[in-house]
């Protein structure tokens, strides 16, 4: 008792330990609170005032998938946003995250690049001039890398038809009198880049990882620097010290890839424990979201936005304290400042020329943009009506307000506009004055984007393969069972497994399928275009390359959970069935219909999922990659004779376990 007591305190302890642990590793404890933090050392001065110097904006677009069999409309709407939005906006840079085109067959299975849709991108580009009007950063996403043998291929037609047609990493440098502002980009695509589904997560390797620490030492005599790449960090595989630590003096990371997971997750926003920011923008794709961000006196502003929807507004001062960093901006400015700025849409007319409105009122800063005319511009702060902006510059408003007066605990700041054609836009956020609080990010988008995916598949993968053999191995050398009370469910499983592991043919089986999903090659089969390939719960050899297992445990994870695991379980209860004296027939005859047929549709549906795998394998990697996949094809086409095996089997080789069975319910 004691022993079991101390063993019971013990279990409690570390599972409160690692409660604490969690949260405060995804940040998710406690209230406003204080966050000492090493300091840059920043100038009070120039603060938010009323003049329209030090300040630029710009945009994010990602996961475009220009396809040339699904939704003309997306190519529809991005000439659109390459001409009208980009025309009202007029933003200094803008980056497009990746996946430019969606690369995949009509079916959407397979995947290959299509010429026509990388001309369809380049040609929106050259038609509405917008490389012209801005700087377009654009940059390759894992679509985009699909089914390419190597950077070198005919096949990568982002080196041909892209704005930046430059494969790898890269910095961008955006001068401006007040000084210079860093872009990185991170392109984490594989190379060679399989076709679909495993090229999901993003690889950098150590030759990757030295050229980005020496971009980011570069960028180290910026006012800021972006970070932006397809991939979140929790779906790029990287090497020590990790992406998150080499972009640490970042202000914000900007990425997409995720496409608010079918939407789910709008918002997937959060802070790295080094204090950069981590952004995952809507795709374009689906929702047409895009994201407006800009520097106001070196204060960080951003706003995710929906195409087509005016008013749009972004409030540069007071900014939102939820992603405020006094390591990374100069908040005290927010102390100093004589202004609350908006960002306003820009005011575009039918004849396409800019106007500005100007409005007689009291002071503010905020960014505007509208289809129509700019009509209002209210500002309230804790309810309470501070007054109407008036328009300073450009898209710029600004209203007279005191910082003191709001120097004690956080703050809501509500700015309402509207426009011409009677179009209203209401936005609010939280901010404070006070350098030494800050808000935690929402827990489940933290995990998100915090969590590397690849490790917690892997240790997964292999906690399932362990306690798998675990149960074999035991239940195989352990005597034979002794049953005692009741016949209930424990007794019966254990009852099962025992008679499982010890017939040989079911026990190898289960045995060697297990071994095998773990280090048997799944298949062989065309991994990029013309290269064959091997396929391994660890990673894809192709081609004289290796590419670490990432997505592949998560596939490995479903092999196991819908298919190894249940057959295991189907087998062992139908020798439970064999040792009751049933045979197939029979055992359907004992009229528990609804005990007994569950089990076989069960199995059943599992065993259609296994047939698709097989022909999605075919569509994916092709014919030969059929024939070749012990896993897929050869295990379907092994588990009928498996379960024929069970029920045809001999019952005197049966027959302890029967007589001890049938000797226990009889007493």
């Amino acid at each position: 008792m004691a022993a079991a007591l101390a063993l019971r305190v013990v279990a409690g302890l570390a599972a409160a330990a690692l409660v604490a642990m969690l949260l405060e590793h995804y940040g998710l404890a406690g209230p406003p609170s204080p966050r000492p933090q090493p300091r840059r050392p920043w100038s009070p001065h120039p603060a938010p005032g009323p003049r329209d110097n030090n300040i630029f904006w710009g945009l994010q677009i990602s996961d475009i998938h220009l396809s040339r069999f699904h939704d003309r409309g997306r190519a529809v709407d991005l000439e659109k946003f390459c001409s009208e939005t980009i025309d009202i906006i007029q933003p200094a840079l803008v980056l497009a995250t990746g996946d430019l085109t969606d690369a995949k067959t009509k079916d959407k299975l397979g995947s290959r690049q299509h010429e026509v849709e990388w001309q369809t991108y380049q040609g929106i580009l050259k038609k509405t001039r917008v490389m012209e009007k801005t700087k377009w950063l654009d940059i390759k996403g894992n679509h985009d890398a699909f089914n390419i043998p190597s950077l070198e291929s005919v096949e990568n037609y982002y080196r041909k038809y892209s704005a930046v047609r430059k494969d790898g990493s890269f910095h961008y440098v955006h001068s401006t009198p007040f000084g210079n502002y860093s872009f990185i980009c991170v392109d984490a695509t594989l190379s060679p880049g399989p076709k679909r589904p495993y090229n999901f997560f993003g690889i950098l390797n150590e030759k990757q990882m030295e050229e980005l620490s020496l971009l980011a030492k570069e960028s180290s005599w910026s006012n800021h620097t972006i970070w932006f790449g397809h991939f979140t960090t929790s779906t790029i595989l990287s090497s020590s010290p990790g992406i998150r630590s080499i972009m640490s003096s970042a202000t914000a990371y900007l990425c997409g890839h995720l496409h608010t997971l079918g939407g789910l997750m709008p918002v997937l926003h959060t802070r790295h424990f080094q204090g950069t920011l981590e952004l995952e923008v809507g795709d374009w794709k689906d929702n047409r979201r895009y994201r407006i961000f800009a520097f106001d006196h070196d204060l960080f502003s951003f706003a995710d936005l929906t195409f087509g929807k005016w008013p749009v507004v972004l409030i540069t001062n007071p900014k939102s304290l939820l992603y405020s960093y006094a390591k990374h901006e100069p908040l005290e400015r927010l102390l100093h400042s004589t202004h609350i700025r908006y960002k306003r849409t820009f005011l575009l007319y039918k004849n396409n020329h800019l106007k500005p409105h100007i409005h007689v009122c009291s002071h503010s800063r905020v960014l505007a943009f509208s289809s129509s005319s700019i009509t209002s511009v209210a500002v309230k702060i804790d309810g309470v009506h501070l007054g109407e902006a008036v328009h300073l510059s450009g898209p710029i408003f600004i209203l007279k307000w005191n910082p003191r007066n709001y120097s004690n605990g956080t703050h809501n700041i509500e700015v309402i506009v509207q426009d011409s054609a009677g179009r209203r836009k209401t936005v609010h956020h939280v901010f404070s004055v006070e350098e030494d609080l800050h808000l935690t990010f929402d827990p489940l988008a933290s995990f998100i984007l915090l969590t590397d995916h690849y490790i917690m598949a892997r240790v997964l993968f292999v906690l399932i393969v362990l306690i798998q053999l675990t149960i074999l191995i035991i239940f195989r050398y352990r005597g034979h069972p002794k049953l005692k009370g009741p016949p209930g469910f424990v007794n019966l499983t254990s009852f099962s497994l025992h008679v499982l592991s010890k017939t040989n043919i079911f026990y190898y089986s289960v045995l060697l399928l297990t071994l095998y999903t773990v280090l048997g090659p799944w298949f062989v089969g065309e991994i990029t275009l013309g290269k064959l390939g091997c396929c391994f719960s660890f990673g894809i050899f192709v081609d004289g390359h290796f590419l670490q297992g990432s997505l592949t445990f998560v596939v490995g994870i479903l092999q196991l959970v819908f298919f190894n695991v249940p057959l295991m379980t189907y087998l062992s209860w139908s020798l439970l069935q064999r040792c009751f004296g049933h045979n197939f027939r029979s055992h359907l005859h004992q009229g528990k219909y609804l005990k007994i047929i569950p089990v076989h549709l069960l199995m059943l549906l599992l065993y259609v999922w296994q047939v698709y795998s097989c022909y999605f394998l075919q569509v994916t990697y092709g014919t030969l990659a059929f024939f070749f996949s012990p896993l897929r094809t050869w295990l379907t086409l092994l588990t009928p004779v498996l379960i024929r095996c069970v029920w045809t089997l001999n019952p005197t080789e049966l027959g302890t376990f029967t007589v001890q069975l049938k000797s226990h319910l009889s007493s």
